[in-house]
Formats: C-alpha cells, structure tokens, sequence
C-alpha cells in the first residue's frame, strides 16, 4: 500500500493531474458543445424526416401507464426508451469523429514536422560529405603537387649527377 501512496505522490508532482483537470474541463465544455449541436441541429432535422416525431420521444411501451377517474397516474408506464439510446450513439459517433479529426491533424503536423527534421538532418550530412570530398580532393591536388614537384627536384638532381659524370669522364 506505501507503493501506491508513493506512486500517486509521484504522479501528482509530476503536473499531470493539472494535465487531466483540464483536460476534464475542456471535455466538459465540448460534451455540451456536442449536445447542443446534437438537440438543437440534427435531431430537429432527423425529427423532420421522420413525420416530426422527435427521436428522443421514440419508445417501445411494455405496460401502459395506469390512470383514475381524476386523470391522476397510478401506475407509471413501462418502456424501453431506445430514442434516447438512439441520441447517445449519436452524441458519441459526433463526439469519437471529433476527436479523430483533432488528433488526425495533430498527427499529421506532427509527421511534416518529422518529416523536415529528416529532411534537415539529410541535407546537414549532405553538406558534411559534400565538405569532406572536397577536403579529401584538396589534399589530393596538394599531393599530387608536391609529388609533381619532387619528381621535378628528382629530375633536375638526376640531370646534376649526369653532368657530373659526364664531366668527370673528360
């Protein structure tokens, strides 16, 4: 029981519990969004398609409501109220598409932003390769120079010793 105690200590100091009471209010806000939109948008339409019937009405009666002379209920009716059940599925299939459409753009920013580290990543390699080939061609000449060079002195010293034997000989 310490273990938990220390673990929730440790996820409440983390910040996330501001994380989820945000998160709660925020979803609070968007599931009366959601209603409204719901009640007050799509059902009246809904409710107009089917002969004006307001689906939230909609119910299977099991028993009649039993009523007295004065009109008063004795027995409340018995019903399967599926309209309202209707209302919720689709409360939740607006709600659920919300929420895919938001995280779909998160995910796809997220992606591109990938994306261009990559991109950056490849050109930055690119450059350093780029850089070190024309470092490596650079001592290459300057080799070649120099080798051009000591084939010239070596040229020059072997025409010297030539000249010296040939003057010698005389």
């Amino acid at each position: 029981m310490k273990g938990f105690w220390k673990d929730f200590k440790e996820f409440i100091s983390k910040g996330n519990i501001i994380d989820l009471a945000v998160a709660v209010v925020i979803g609070g806000a968007f599931n009366k969004i959601v209603t409204g939109l719901v009640n007050n948008i799509i059902m009246p339409l809904v409710s107009l398609a089917t002969g004006g019937l307001n689906v939230k009405d909609w119910k299977w009666v099991l028993k009649e409501a039993v009523l007295d002379e004065a009109g008063e209920i004795v027995t409340a009716e018995n019903a399967v109220l599926y309209g309202e059940f209707i209302q919720l599925i689709i409360d939740f299939i607006i709600i659920a598409l919300s929420i895919f459409v938001v995280l779909r753009i998160m995910m796809k920013s997220k992606e591109k932003l990938h994306a261009a580290e990559i991109a950056a990543e490849k050109a930055k390699a690119e450059e350093e390769e780029a850089a070190k080939k024309a470092e490596e061609e650079a001592a290459k000449q300057a080799a070649e120079e120099e080798a051009a060079k000591q084939k010239a002195l070596d040229a020059e010293k072997l025409q010297l010793l030539r000249e010296i034997r040939d003057s010698l000989k005389k």
